[in-house]
């Protein structure tokens, strides 16, 4: 029994003896925790295998070590993109979608309440040119982007407080697969026409004497009344360079940087460019919407300006009359 007892010893502190030389190699090897302070992060456990220390490291992210070579490919975990997050699915979410119930209720209302605005007098069959074929394609080819980026856009910013209730999950993702391409490649489209439209017609909405009086009287549109104007009124050119311009470019830019993001190559540079993008788009938007009410069924005969050309010369002596007598004045001197 002895005899059993010492080997019994003797097997155990060797055991112990070969998992102690074992250990103590390991231990030698483990480096000490990293620190923001002291150099690249090693995505290792510290000192009595607790991970918490290399944890924070990552949160506040210090740059590992990885042999992929590049703009912040050492950060694991870039916790400024939370902020990002809340801030796109929180205020520009509920805020975007709060202004656009507003307007179209409010351009709903405005119709139900005034109506369509009516020509002075029967029209009478005499027409006047107003775009060029070359005018109405770019016009079409901004207007066909426009709307496709924008039911896009708008699903991707509220589709899953909207359609994915109603579709489901697998729909609405087989739905996004199909617009997200299309979306990247018309924003490329839409940039180039954009283009050509600002400066096709730029010099057309150039501010001219009319449009104070413009100001003054609302367009007309409260009492129904036809201001004087040139070729574009003071709305148009309010639209073309707010909405078009500023708003269109600023679109374009921040969406061809999203399309090609080695260009910023910086996370929280690419989640800025996505709020300025959705901002912007929804902006656009709102606006756009009244642009496209005014064109359509808000105002008699404005639409045969874009299907044809041309406008009957009732249409053009009631909203444009200054830009109506010095057509007509040139087709007299010809």
């Amino acid at each position: 029994m002895k005899l059993h007892a010492y080997l019994r010893t003797f097997v155990m502190g060797a055991c112990a003896g070969l998992l102690l030389g074992a250990m103590l190699p390991a231990q030698a090897a483990d480096p000490a925790p990293a620190n923001a302070s002291a150099g690249p992060l090693k995505l290792t456990q510290a000192d009595g295998h607790n991970a918490a220390p290399m944890w924070r490291d990552v949160r506040r992210g210090v740059p590992g070590v990885t042999t992929i070579k590049g703009a912040e490919t050492g950060v694991l975990v870039q916790s400024e993109g939370n902020a990002w997050r809340k801030l796109r699915n929180g205020p520009v979410t509920l805020i975007g979608g709060i202004l656009l119930l507003v307007v179209v209720g409010s351009i709903w209302a405005y119709y139900a309440w005034k109506g369509q605005l009516r020509l002075s007098s029967p029209p009478t069959g005499r027409k006047i040119p107003r775009f060029t074929l070359t005018e109405r394609v770019v016009h079409y080819t901004v207007a066909g982007c426009f709307v496709l980026l924008a039911t896009g856009g708008l699903m991707m910013i509220f589709g899953k407080h909207v359609l994915v209730p109603w579709l489901g999950h697998t729909v609405f993702s087989l739905l996004m697969q199909l617009l997200k391409p299309v979306h990247n490649f018309l924003g490329l489209v839409f940039a180039a026409a954009l283009l050509v439209m600002i400066v096709m017609w730029a010099k057309d909405n150039i501010w001219d004497r009319f449009d104070a009086e413009w100001i003054r009287r609302a367009g007309g549109l409260l009492d129904h009344s036809h201001v004087p104007a040139g070729r574009f009124n003071f709305g148009e050119k309010a639209w073309f360079w707010f909405g078009v311009t500023i708003l269109g470019l600023t679109v374009s830019a921040s969406g061809f940087l999203l399309d090609f993001p080695g260009i910023l190559e910086l996370r929280a540079s690419l989640q800025t460019t996505n709020l300025v993008h959705g901002i912007g788009a929804l902006m656009l938007t709102l606006m756009a919407l009244g642009h496209i009410y005014i064109g359509t069924i808000g105002v008699e005969g404005a639409l045969d300006a874009m299907k044809t050309g041309e406008v009957d010369e009732v249409w053009a002596r009631d909203h444009h009359s200054a830009w109506f007598e010095q057509v007509t004045a040139k087709d007299k001197r010809a």
